[in-house]
């Protein structure tokens, strides 16, 4: 039940301010052209993106004239149906070697360095040795901020000069979680403009180093997407994915997003698995992405569920 709120709590103001409307279109009256015409806008301001919303629509309209369905208040259930069936469950994650290295990449802001600490702290309560990287030289207070996040947790952090080479901080960092027989790194690396090419070949060149300093590596690039920005993260997650191998998606500050159906865009035209869920500010709030609660959260009128 705690799981259950915390989703709940959690898609709080999507609900109110997108979803919770659709959920309001489903009352008693019958089903109309307007009906249609107002879900398929509902549906567009939610950011789930036009090409998923005309097939939503689409295949709505398809088990309405199948199943004889005539009240609005039946629409709410096969809309549940048509969104989890977009969404794709969130895979297993194995990561079995030592060390394992995982980048972490994104856009300045989008919540990288947060979710770096965040996961260090859920791996290292199950018992794995976790090291954090301080790739994001650029920005001081980033490297500020893990360190903080680093002494709070009591897990190491290692960290270059300012403005040093982040692709030298991530080398050493590999380095010492292989002295140290380390199981898992998170390398937190610089925010990268996905429309600047200098900056996004300099994070090409980190997933170089990190491949050179450990053959293999690195064993996963997890993609941060700030939940708040809508669809212009899902022109974020096409660049990354070209850039370097991205094996899956982080939706961070879900919580104080309206804009949650852009988790349907991501599944539909990036094909990238969403691993976690960002759902308020301490680190247990990073959830491991559930499709049903995030669409119960979504559609469910009630709040809690206490």
């Amino acid at each position: 039940m705690d799981f259950i709120n915390k989703w709940m709590d959690g898609l709080t103001k999507t609900r109110k301010q997108t979803f919770g409307r659709i959920a309001t279109l489903f009352g008693a009256a019958d089903i109309t052209e307007d009906t249609w015409e107002e879900l398929e806008s509902l549906l567009v301001q939610a950011d789930i993106g036009v090409e998923t919303t005309d097939s939503v629509v689409e295949a709505l309209r398809f088990r309405v004239k199948e199943d004889g369905v005539f009240r609005t208040a039946d629409l709410q259930d096969i809309l549940r149906e048509e969104l989890l069936v977009r969404l794709d469950p969130a895979p297993l994650i194995r990561l079995d070697q030592q060390p394992a290295i995982v980048l972490l990449v994104g856009v300045n802001g989008s919540g990288k360095t947060t979710t770096a600490a965040k996961l260090g702290k859920q791996y290292s309560e199950r018992g794995k040795k976790v090291l954090l990287a301080a790739a994001d030289t650029y920005r001081a207070a980033a490297v500020d901020q893990l360190q903080i996040w680093g002494e709070r947790l009591n897990l190491p952090v290692i960290a270059g000069q300012p403005n040093a080479d982040p692709g030298a901080v991530a080398y050493d960092a590999v380095q010492a979680a292989l002295s140290r027989q380390t199981d898992i790194v998170f390398v937190d690396t610089a925010g990268r403009l996905h429309t600047r090419f200098n900056l996004m070949e300099e994070l090409k060149k980190v997933d170089r180093v990190v491949g050179k300093a450990l053959p293999g590596a690195p064993h996963a690039t997890w993609l941060v997407l700030d939940a708040t920005t809508g669809q212009n993260a899902l022109n974020q997650a096409k660049a990354f994915k070209e850039a370097v191998k991205v094996t899956g998606v982080i939706l961070a500050k879900l919580d104080s997003s309206a804009r949650g159906g852009m988790a349907f865009a991501i599944q539909r035209e990036i094909g990238l698995p969403i691993l976690y869920a960002g759902l308020g500010e301490k680190p247990d709030d990073l959830q491991r992405f559930d499709r049903e609660a995030f669409v119960d959260g979504l559609l469910t009128k009630n709040k809690s569920l206490n």
